[in-house]
């Protein structure tokens, strides 16, 4: 297991990609929209991590929900596994409750899983695996 990437919620990813190509001083490899999930995202690569910029794309979006809440910020941390499914299992075993044991496309070719933050000390944690 690895850190794969940090999510960041955003209010706007024009003023959030600008402020972090400043931070990085380069600008992000890939924007991506996940209609499914109403959000559009932005990457950054960091060393063998990423950050994961995430913007709301209308407001019933997990994103926009967020943000409401908790105002702009750490949305998530994503562990990158070899094998999601064992992954599942294995933490199953260990009383993990995730959102939604089935992954499914997630942004930047990658299968996705969430576990709850109730089980996660209030963090929401995501596995990603890279499809084949």
């Amino acid at each position: 297991m690895k850190i794969e990437h940090l999510g960041i919620a955003v209010k706007s990813l024009k003023n959030s990609d600008s402020l972090f190509e400043r931070l990085l001083g380069k600008p992000n490899y890939k924007q991506e929209s996940v209609e499914r999930e109403g959000v559009t995202t932005s990457f950054y690569q960091v060393g063998h991590s990423k950050i994961e910029l995430l913007e709301a794309t209308n407001p019933e979006s997990p994103i926009a929900k967020f943000i409401d809440k908790k105002g702009e910020g750490i949305h998530h941390i994503a562990f990158g596994v070899e094998n999601i499914y064992a992954e599942i299992e294995r933490l199953k075993s260990k009383g993990f409750v995730f959102i939604s044991e089935q992954p499914k496309d997630g942004a930047d070719n990658k299968l996705v899983v969430f576990l709850h933050p109730k089980s996660t000390n209030g963090v929401l944690v995501e596995l990603c695996q890279e499809k084949a």
